[in-house]
């Protein structure tokens, strides 16, 4: 069950993180009215906080002139011209405030419905993927792109998008006030600049692997968490407690460098922004009261400079967070759209057939599999199955025997060769009409945290009580289930071990019974359970197999004695094939497997 620690090194750098951004504005595209509605009044609450520092400076300037007047005698304050100002300015504020409001919310729920989309978009995905995908990848790795990826790439965005607006339009609306109070001044203050956006982009650079390091860790230590608290019963068991404590602190040690470094990365250039800012206010200073005395700008264009290159630092600060907040952002795109990219599985022909007036004959014409073109794993196999047959499949470990059934529902395609049904190849059935038409009783039981009426209903959502009650008491697990608290309506839990495993078997026993489909694959379905219920889950079976085609995957050879064609496999071969009887006097492979097992017998 588990695994060692992944190493992060092949994903230190992103991909394509031109190609990842190219693809991220695009999906945003779709939201380009609502995007633009934002622009404007991003706009109009910059330039109207823009105005601001400007009208303040005239205020200033009155004040000291009407200082100035009253010490010498000429005049004083107008004050009623400061009280407009001042009105005006509060009121300029406000709009600026109301603009702002509107722009949070309209962007809030842009990201909200990007993310709704993307779960969307992701789950439907998750249905389109071909099974191999899910055996080379954790299920905590597929979770960590749903939630921790889609959460950071939507939270992100919100607030990149709508401060990257607010950043463009402060930074021209300011240099533009900048430049008509003082174009001399303007001029020093942006000295300082080129070294601000070179440090920006050396740390932008060096940032990025650490981000997408970072998710790719948090995909690996969600992967890991998973898999323990799914067999936390199988670690208990084995003591081996010790060992996955210290599996976790390996990679939670990797998580913690790579998200330290991350974030030390991101936050460096908030200190570096505000050093330059504040050497900045030094020249301007300096250079702003050598103006006034040489009576080129007014004592209040002093304040309202200031404050514009406070905003100006601002921009390029904020600026680059927005920088700094992309690298996670395009990081967790990257993971996303890689995700929604996959290969999907072949798709259905378009005049691809139903599952109408099958009667449940299958025949195997010379199949060859391998799950890579290296490694073969079914040789040339040749079957013919009428309908309502049962069919033993035996052998050793590896011999193929799942393979076939994977083969028989499509969940892979054959190199060479074809299954039929009925005369018809599977690959001309739309695959959600040909997985209808079997029902499965595995070994690992399956079921889900509701109620026991919603689990058995879940073969055929459609079906009436009445319908699930004929199933259970056909599956002989009614009187087990009147037994229960709530009957029928007893939850089970997220783990389903509130039942025993033998009822958890009957139970997907009538789970198939209700869907009642044309062929039947059991998987062993007694092999981990007690002698009285392994006669009543037999007892099931039986009820389950009439009238229909069974392929029966054998383990414990006792069970397939009265099966209809044994068909004997070894590395991908069927080397023997007949009844029980046939097969023991022949004193062949199928022999030696069924004597071995009555060996101390």
């Amino acid at each position: 069950m588990p695994r060692g620690p992944m190493r992060a090194n092949a994903m230190d750098k992103a991909k394509d993180f031109k190609g990842t951004l190219k693809k991220l504005l695009g999906y945003i595209k779709q939201y380009r009215i609502a995007i633009i509605v934002v622009m404007i009044f991003a706009i109009f609450s910059t330039v109207f906080a823009i105005i601001g520092p400007n009208i303040l400076g005239d205020v200033t300037t009155e004040i000291f002139n009407g200082l100035i007047r009253k010490i010498t005698n000429t005049g004083g304050l107008d004050f009623s011209y400061i009280g407009r100002t001042l009105l005006l300015l509060l009121g300029l504020y406000a709009f600026s405030a109301f603009c702002s409001f509107i722009q949070s919310y309209i962007m809030n729920t842009v990201s909200v419905k990007i993310s709704y989309h993307l779960r969307k978009e992701i789950s439907t995905k998750i249905h389109k993927l071909p099974l191999s995908y899910f055996e080379s990848k954790t299920h905590g790795e597929i979770l960590s792109r749903i939630t921790n990826d889609v959460d950071t790439f939507s939270m992100n965005l919100s607030q990149t998008l709508s401060q990257a607006v607010n950043s463009i339009a402060t930074l021209i609306g300011t240099l533009v006030m900048m430049i008509s109070i003082s174009g001399s001044m303007t001029l020093a203050s942006l000295l300082l600049l080129p070294l601000s956006m070179l440090a920006m982009s050396y740390i932008m650079k060096k940032s990025q692997k650490f981000f997408v390091r970072q998710q790719y860790n948090l995909g690996n230590i969600n992967g890991v968490v998973e898999e323990v608290y799914g067999g936390h019963d199988v670690v208990s068991a084995f003591n081996t407690e010790e060992k996955e404590i210290k599996r976790f602190e390996e990679l939670n040690d990797l998580l913690y460098d790579s998200g330290w470094k991350s974030q030390f990365a991101s936050t460096s250039m908030h200190p570096l922004m505000n050093f330059i800012g504040n050497i900045n206010y030094v020249l301007v200073s300096i250079y702003g009261g050598y103006l006034t005395i040489k009576n080129k700008i007014q004592v209040g264009d002093i304040l309202s400079f200031s404050q514009y290159v406070r905003n100006l630092n601002n921009s390029v600060s904020t600026m680059a967070q927005i920088f700094s907040m992309l690298q996670p952002t395009v990081a967790s795109a990257e993971r996303v759209f890689e995700f929604l990219e996959e290969q999907e599985e072949i798709p259905d022909k378009e005049e691809a057939l139903g599952k109408e007036g099958i009667e449940g004959n299958v025949e195997f014409k010379n199949v060859v599999f391998g799950y890579t073109k290296d490694k073969i794993v079914i040789n040339n196999f040749s079957a013919k199955i009428k309908k309502g047959q049962k069919i033993a499949i035996v052998g050793p470990t590896g011999a193929g025997k799942t393979t076939m059934v994977k083969l028989l529902m499509r969940f892979y395609d054959v190199n060479s060769g074809s299954i039929t049904i009925d005369g018809k190849d599977i690959k001309d059935f739309k695959r959600s009409e040909l997985r209808s038409l079997f029902g499965m009783v595995l070994q690992d039981t399956w079921l889900f945290n509701g109620t026991i009426m919603d689990n058995i209903r879940y073969g055929k959502l459609d079906a009436d009580k009445e319908s699930v009650i004929k199933a259970t008491k056909s599956a002989c697990v009614h009187h087990f289930i009147n037994t229960l608290p709530n009957n029928y309506d007893m939850v089970l839990n997220e783990e389903t071990d509130n039942i025993s495993g033998g009822q958890k078997q009957l139970l997907t026993i009538a789970r198939v019974i209700l869907a009642d489909p044309k062929i039947l694959i059991l998987d062993e379905a007694t092999s981990s359970v007690d002698t009285r219920t392994e006669i009543l889950i037999q007892e099931a079976m039986d009820h389950l197999m009439e009238g229909r085609t069974s392929f029966i995957i054998a383990h414990r050879l006792s069970t397939i004695k009265n099966a209809d064609l044994i068909l004997v496999m070894d590395n991908g071969d069927i080397v023997e094939q007949g009844t029980h009887q046939e097969l023991l006097k022949k004193n062949g492979f199928y022999a030696k497997l069924y004597n071995s097992q009555f060996e101390d017998v």
